[in-house]
């Protein structure tokens, strides 16, 4: 889990070279950073002239533990991983398991919930909502005076 920080000798003087090694290598690990952003992926929200379109990263996850719902202007994306990971060399075997479920909510307003498609590969998933009405319509020219 850390890396080892070996002992200089005559660093008394140099406080941060103790406390800063220890700090960066206990915050960058995965450990650490799946806690710190558990209950969460990556989504990005993409707007075009007839449609919403959500990518959401979802690597390790199978399709069929993917769940979307839209109801009231909310789109939810649920997900659960179950992963493990086994290593075997000489005499030694690692084993890792990560579990976990993920919820992401996102409002979109003027959406068509008849013409929602959703598409998962390689762990991406791809949500495309057509709105109801087009942005052109919608718009309105307002002279400055």
């Amino acid at each position: 889990m850390f890396d080892m920080t070996p002992f200089r000798k005559n660093n008394f003087n140099k406080k941060d070279d103790y406390i800063t090694p220890f700090l960066n290598n206990f915050l960058d690990n995965d450990f650490f950073n799946s806690v710190m952003n558990r209950g969460q992926f990556r989504a990005d929200l993409k707007e075009t002239k007839d449609s919403y379109l959500v990518v959401a990263d979802l690597p390790g996850v199978k399709k069929g533990d993917i769940d979307i719902e839209f109801h009231n202007n909310n789109l939810t994306i649920s997900a659960k991983r179950d992963e493990s990971i086994e290593d075997n060399k000489e005499n030694y075997v690692r084993r890792e398991r990560h579990h976990g479920e993920f919820t992401r909510n996102f409002y979109i307003d003027n959406v068509d919930e008849d013409h929602i498609e959703a598409k998962f590969e390689d762990g991406v998933l791809k949500i495309v909502l057509q709105k109801l009405t087009k942005d052109d319509e919608n718009k309105k020219k307002i002279d400055i005076q």
